[in-house]
């Protein structure tokens, strides 16, 4: 197996002025980039990434933080975020936060100090100031960290006005909306688009929190469905929106006869229930590859060509609306 010494050999350099091409520190005249290039491919050398973290003090691996790795919203991003990052011999570290403010700079101050390479963030409850104060590159996913912070999201907004459309298209009147969290930029983005959509129609509407949690979900849609004659469910995830399902099939009510859902996210979830659920679908993988790749040119000194992408979304039409059915 080659070594850095082989390579230098190869190039007519000094292993110097190779270890400055490997960790693109310092200056190196074109013409020797050129050779060193030649001689790494020739040789098919691969770097050992113990000595380049302890050369540049910055291991190969990326730290993702997740609020909730139960939500197939997270998995699905993830493994996206995993293949591109392997392309790259970077290795991602996962973080699940649980929503805990205290558990987020845990992650973030443990891996700091281990040389993370940066990080990909899809929770961020912590002062803007843990993450601006980093001395790594950051990404943010589907939640704004910080102006200066590149970000991938889908449009929130505009995804939850279609899926509303569809239930006001497919006859609905009374119409309940399980909103995210309160103050959660994604959810506060799609009670807006829900809001665009019934504005000046002759419908009644209610609008409840409801966290992206299966249990709860199914708790607080089947209170409010014993208590009111509700033809429509906008529910802000697909896990909501299974709550609402399960409420609904325990109090007897047929979907999508008398009662019709729509969900957001787009998860593998969606289309394994049974009948298959109407969704809002965010373009998981493209969003988690875009990221991933967006941080790596970060991390190797490369400038983006763009900061801040919007994905548009999709609505996918399944049994859980009657034009589905």
């Amino acid at each position: 197996m080659a070594n850095i010494r082989d390579v230098a050999q190869k190039a007519g350099v000094s292993v110097a002025t190779v270890s400055r091409y490997l960790n693109n520190k310092g200056y190196i005249s074109e013409e020797a980039k050129r050779v060193i290039s030649a001689a790494v491919e020739e040789l098919n050398y691969r770097p050992s990434l113990v000595a380049r973290s302890l050369n540049t003090k910055q291991a190969m691996f990326i730290g993702l933080i997740v609020p909730d790795i139960v939500n197939p919203f997270f998995p699905e991003l993830a493994r996206a975020i995993e293949d591109v990052a392997l392309e790259y011999d970077y290795t991602v570290v996962l973080c699940n936060s649980d929503e805990k403010i205290e558990k987020e700079i845990h992650y973030l101050n443990t891996l700091q100090q281990k040389y993370v390479a940066g990080f990909i963030v899809a929770a961020s409850h912590a002062e803007t100031s843990h993450y601006t104060d980093l001395n790594v590159p950051i990404v943010a996913i589907d939640r704004r960290i910080h102006p200066s912070i590149p970000l991938v999201a889908t449009d929130n907004r505009e995804g939850a006005r279609i899926g509303t459309e569809h239930l006001l298209a497919n006859g609905c009147r009374k119409i309940l909306c399980m909103k995210g969290p309160s103050g959660l930029g994604p959810a506060d983005d799609r009670l807006m688009g829900f809001m665009d959509a019934v504005e000046g129609k002759d419908i009644e509407i209610e609008v409840v929190e409801s966290p992206f949690q299966f249990d709860a979900s199914e708790s607080i849609a089947r209170t409010i469905l014993q208590q009111q004659s509700i033809d429509g469910i906008f529910a802000s995830s697909d896990v909501s929106a299974a709550g609402a399902m399960k409420a609904a099939y325990s109090l007897g009510i047929s979907v999508p006869d008398q009662l019709q859902i729509v969900g957001y996210d787009g998860t593998m979830l969606a289309g394994q229930l049974t009948p298959s659920l109407t969704t809002v679908a965010q373009d998981l993988y493209q969003i988690g590859a875009l990221a991933s790749r967006m941080l790596i040119k970060l991390i190797e000194g490369q400038e983006l060509e763009e900061r801040e992408i919007q994905i548009q979304a999709e609505l996918i039409i399944r049994g859980t609306t009657r034009s589905g059915a």
